[in-house]
């Protein structure tokens, strides 16, 4: 059966892999804030958010890590083609499938949370209001937040996760362990959360932010959750793009541009072992020339 149903073309597997990993990001990720927010604090906080978030990534870029490199997000995958880690033909695939798989995965946590939405709600879905529940499958701004300081923020915090992914995958650096990369990335996510997160809670990622707002709007929020707080909804798209790029830029600037060659390695080798036959020879004729003198 195996052999029947098995996918012959390589970007097929990227795709369904970038799509479950995806999928798996927001059902943890989106679930974390419905059960917080449908409960009413009671079954949840912002730490519970946090981990929720963390975890989804982490369980994430385990699903799909192996086959497309586990990206799960638009920004990553745009850092990856700049710095030629990626074919740019596979970039729009790759957007593609993330976009659906958040999409997915929100219509999944409204799937699992059903009935409590409309115990919670009355069966009226809103974006503002004492019963808001838009903010559950995507971000909306902080009250103190303009749009210059959410742009800032989206670039900044993007740029940091791209920024520590490089570092996190770098052979030539540190690294972490085969296997543990996808912990280390988590990691990275819930220190961001922790320390970014006040202004409009992090979303870093146009397709986890934009897919399951797309949701909301035709599942019943309607297109309120395009236009709260000054049409917000652009800012978590083009921001994490932009620092995306940034960190990605920043990391191959001041990092990975000056990683010694293997070649330059291999040709210092014999260099070396050239300098310390002739200092051999050397020392040998000086005894020599000692011998015949004594």
């Amino acid at each position: 059966m195996k052999q029947h149903c098995a996918l012959k073309h390589g970007i097929l597997k990227e795709f369904l892999a970038e799509f479950l990993g995806t999928f798996v990001l927001v059902l943890f990720g989106c679930g974390s804030v419905a059960q917080t927010v449908l409960s009413r604090n009671t079954l949840g906080e912002s730490l519970t958010i946090h981990i929720g978030f963390t975890t989804g990534l982490m369980m994430g870029v385990y699903v799909a890590g192996g086959v497309s490199g586990g990206h799960l997000n638009p920004a990553v995958s745009l850092a990856m083609v700049i710095l030629g880690k990626l074919k740019i033909w596979k970039f729009p695939i790759y957007v593609i499938a993330q976009f659906l798989g958040a999409f997915a995965g929100a219509a999944g946590v409204f799937g699992l949370y059903y009935d409590a939405f409309m115990d919670f709600t009355s069966g009226i879905l809103s974006v503002t209001g004492i019963n808001a529940t838009g903010h559950i499958f995507a971000s909306y701004p902080g009250r103190h937040l303009t749009v210059l300081g959410g742009f800032i923020d989206q670039v900044i915090g993007t740029g940091m996760l791209v920024l520590c992914i490089l570092a996190i995958t770098d052979s030539k650096n540190i690294g972490a362990p085969k296997g543990v990369e996808p912990l280390a990335i988590g990691l990275v996510i819930l220190g961001i959360s922790v320390s970014m997160g006040m202004n409009c809670g992090y979303p870093l990622n146009p397709a986890r932010d934009l897919g399951p707002r797309l949701f909301t709007a035709v599942a019943g929020w309607g297109m309120e959750v395009f236009s709260t707080a000054e049409y917000w909804w652009w800012i978590p798209v083009a921001g994490p793009l932009i620092g995306g790029i940034t960190g990605a830029v920043v990391y191959f600037l001041l990092i990975e541009l000056h990683h010694s060659n293997h070649t330059e390695k291999t040709n210092q080798e014999p260099e070396e072992e050239e300098e310390d036959e002739e200092e051999e020879d050397s020392s040998l004729k000086d005894k020599y020339e000692m011998i015949t003198m004594s």
